[in-house]
């Protein structure tokens, strides 16, 4: 038994939780059984509530849910004047019984029923459920933002970097779970069994996941890695379902992260990726030390959206991109545009050298030089992997050459390097200066443009 399944089985019996009388309580309005739940001491009877309040909610129809939503955001609130008056006796009086009058002032009463609701065993996954839907009627209701400021508090202590376990996924792994990875994979579709076979079976391919022991048969997140010898260029060398031959252990010299899907919409902007990349670098150098670099093989998501944006902006100055090929879009030259916006409407392309080029430099300055307000890059991909501390290794035109691929990023994919020796100064630089880390390469397609890596 590896040290990760050891480590994963123990701590799953450890959160394993006696069965208790859970059946729901006798029927009544949310309000009537939320204040019910929040006023009862009982460990059963609160038991019996909390179902009664999570199976109602699951039964619910959608303007029902959305009626239990304003329910909790306006019934289940703080109470702003006693907060204030609490704020000022602890201003005056700095006694412990009034730093806990103003703490529990300043917390919504629905922070507590979240809290009770989760005692019941297996409401963990039923909570990060109903926060999905909260998200999706956010997009609609700002003031239902206030629920998810509590659920973002709780899900950041509940699923915190201490009580993640991680586990190997290989064609040995209980079914259910494997129809999880197919159905949660976001970034190069799983289509079938025997597609997940070959992702999976080969000594060369590894799938790892992190799992919450209140959530055992449900993956937070998973990334799939390939070793190889050499370091590919392409997504197709990987995804090669025939004739392709596998890499022994002893030969493998590099570890490839191709794809890494968060599972739970409950669960976003709670972040895995930092921890799971890290974790399974330093568990794959242990059990294969013949490996020398990891590396990813990421996709440009954002990519052809913003030349899309690049591209507007030069119709609202009225200036043709027909006539003036020189005349610079924003900072790049409008002819990289008119390229970008040409590869991402085709189904296939044929890329000559200079189109590769030019490919590179503008997506060399769109991860480098484009910056939203707090500094960061625009992608969300590139956000990600440099606030791992990974470095801008390369960028890889014509890498990615799959309907998809072509749409989001005109077929480039770029490769971040995560060397365990500098990631964790290269997070530090990232935080504190939003200075990115880039190779050479990556740093001599900005000479054409007179630029250098872009510090905060």
């Amino acid at each position: 038994m590896s040290r990760i399944s050891y480590l994963s089985d123990l701590l799953s019996s450890v959160f394993v939780r006696e069965s208790v009388s859970d059946q729901p309580t006798d029927v009544g309005s949310f309000e009537q059984l939320c204040d019910a739940l929040l006023s009862h001491q009982g460990e059963s009877s609160g038991l019996r509530l909390a179902r009664s309040i999570l199976t109602k909610f699951n039964a619910a129809s959608i303007d029902e849910q959305l009626a239990f939503f304003h329910l909790l955001a306006d019934s289940f609130d703080i109470d702003p004047q006693q907060a204030i008056e609490a704020a000022q006796r602890y201003s005056q009086d700095k006694a412990v019984s009034a730093l806990a009058t103003l703490m529990d002032s300043v917390e919504p009463r629905r922070q507590e029923l979240f809290r009770r609701l989760n005692r019941l065993p297996g409401a963990t996954n039923e909570l990060v459920q109903m926060r999905a839907l909260l998200l999706e009627a956010c997009k609609s209701d700002e003031n239902l933002k206030r629920i998810d400021l509590d659920f973002q508090r709780l899900f950041s202590s509940w699923f915190n970097q201490g009580f993640l376990v991680l586990r190997e996924i290989d064609w040995r792994t209980p079914a259910n779970i494997l129809e999880k990875i197919i159905a949660y994979e976001a970034v190069h579709a799983i289509t079938s069994w025997t597609s997940l076979r070959k992702r999976l079976e080969p000594s060369d391919r590894r799938c790892f996941a992190f799992f919450h022991p209140a959530m055992l048969d449900e993956p937070l997140i998973f990334v799939e890695v390939a070793l190889t010898v050499d370091t590919p260029t392409t997504i197709g060398q990987i995804l090669k379902s025939t004739g392709r031959r596998v890499v022994s252990e002893n030969e493998a010299k590099t570890a490839v992260f191709y794809s890494i899907s968060n599972c739970q919409k409950g669960l976003a902007g709670v972040s895995f990726g930092n921890f799971l990349i890290k974790q399974v670098a330093s568990e794959l150098s242990i059990s294969v030390p013949g490996l020398e670099s990891f590396r990813t093989l990421s996709p440009v998501p954002g990519f052809s959206r913003w030349v899309d944006e690049q591209a507007s902006k030069l119709v609202d100055r009225s200036v043709s991109v027909e006539v003036d090929n020189r005349q610079p879009a924003g900072s790049v030259p409008v002819q990289w545009i008119k390229l970008a916006q040409q590869v991402s409407a085709s189904k296939t392309y044929d890329f000559m050298d200079d189109d590769k080029l030019q490919l590179q430099q503008l997506v060399a300055h769109y991860l480098i030089q484009a910056r939203r307000s707090d500094q960061q890059p625009v992608d969300p991909v590139a956000r990600f992997h440099l606030g791992n501390g990974a470095s801008l290794d390369a960028v890889l035109p014509g890498a990615d050459m799959h309907e998809k691929g072509l749409a989001q990023s005109a077929g480039v994919m770029v490769s971040y390097l995560y060397d365990l020796d500098t990631v964790a100064s290269n997070h530090e630089l990232y935080a504190n200066e939003r200075s990115i880390d880039a190779s050479q390469a990556v740093e001599a397609l900005l000479e054409p443009l007179g630029k250098k890596r872009k510090r905060a």
